[in-house]
């Protein structure tokens, strides 16, 4: 096989028709040669329907549904290890990413590159509130991760398999994957494109998603927040000598007595900055149990297609 397409899916059911005829038409130089894995995230719709119905009509497409919503970077994890092609691209069935620009990327790997990601020049149909929080989370990320990770990229990309492998090995719960195959290094390069607006649907990331996966991109990948969380508990340690200083020195001098704002003040300075620290370690504390568990990242309650005990096997060696 030389050619895996990995879509994960949730709740696409109205998308799903419009992604395998654009998928099909931008696999076509590659026929007889590619498989269309589209991994049903636990859909609440009749997105897994509409998956077996697209397995009836092409042989190319497989279909895998997990036993329940697991996420969508867990999601595109089963997608990438049932996928069997020694080249993988992976998007979106939103379809904001265009799957036309496969033949760019497959013309980028034949120059010798490991890992063609799509950088968004600009992105359609998404509130100025999305931009610019999207725009400053890479630059932040960036700024505390321990290895550089691309700004204004997504998942949308081709890699090869060995990048792919290096990644797969990877066994961590809280999965970053942009950020994984920056991780794993290789030859990389990015494709600039223009993001389109959904084709159907909603989207499936609101505001505390948002947050949560932000989150954990910076905790998989630094350890910075808690070097912050220290120099904090540095800083307020000088204020309070400093404030201790002053009170001695008005209890000497003028014989006043402290107000009661001055002192709310205080307290509620330092239990925030307690309370920020505590925050912080904790997050850290809970990834290292959650890690600890061992769990397996997912279970596969369905499949469809050909050849789907293959598929089922592939990911049991993986995982």
């Amino acid at each position: 096989m030389l050619l895996s397409v990995v879509v994960p899916c949730m709740n696409e059911e109205a998308s799903i028709p419009m992604l395998v005829e654009r998928l099909i038409a931008a696999t076509d130089a590659w026929r007889g040669d590619t498989e269309i894995v589209l991994v049903d995230d636990g859909s609440t719709d009749d997105t897994w329907s509409a998956i077996c119905a697209q397995c009836a009509e092409h042989s190319a497409i497989r279909g895998l549904k997990l036993s329940m919503n697991r996420g969508h970077q867990v999601a595109l994890t089963a997608g990438l290890m049932a996928a069997k092609g020694e080249r993988v691209f992976m998007l979106d069935a939103d379809l904001q990413d265009p799957p036309e620009l496969l033949s760019d990327m497959m013309a980028m790997m034949d120059r010798g590159y490991d890992v063609v990601y799509g950088r968004r020049s600009e992105r359609k149909g998404e509130s100025w509130f999305k931009k610019v929080t999207a725009h400053g989370f890479y630059r932040v990320l960036n700024r505390l991760s321990d290895v550089p990770i691309p700004n204004d990229t997504g998942d949308f990309r081709l890699v090869t398999r060995r990048a792919l492998d290096a990644v797969l090995q990877m066994p961590e719960r809280a999965r970053f994957i942009r950020g994984m195959f920056a991780w794993a290094g290789y030859r990389q390069i990015g494709i600039e494109y223009i993001r389109d607006p959904r084709v159907a649907g909603e989207t499936k990331y609101p505001l505390s998603k948002m947050i949560r996966f932000a989150f954990d991109a910076m905790a998989s990948f630094s350890i910075k927040p808690l070097q912050i969380a220290t120099r904090m508990a540095f800083l307020t340690l000088i204020v309070a000598a400093l404030m201790g200083v002053y009170v001695f020195g008005s209890l000497i001098l003028y014989n006043t007595v402290a107000g009661w704002a001055s002192t709310v003040l205080i307290i509620s300075f330092f239990s925030g900055i307690q309370l920020l620290t505590l925050g912080i370690m904790g997050e850290y504390l809970g990834r290292l149990y959650v890690e600890a568990k061992g769990r397996p990242l997912f279970f596969v309650d369905e499949q469809a297609g050909d050849a789907v005990e293959p598929v089922v096997e592939h990911i049991a060696n993986h995982q």
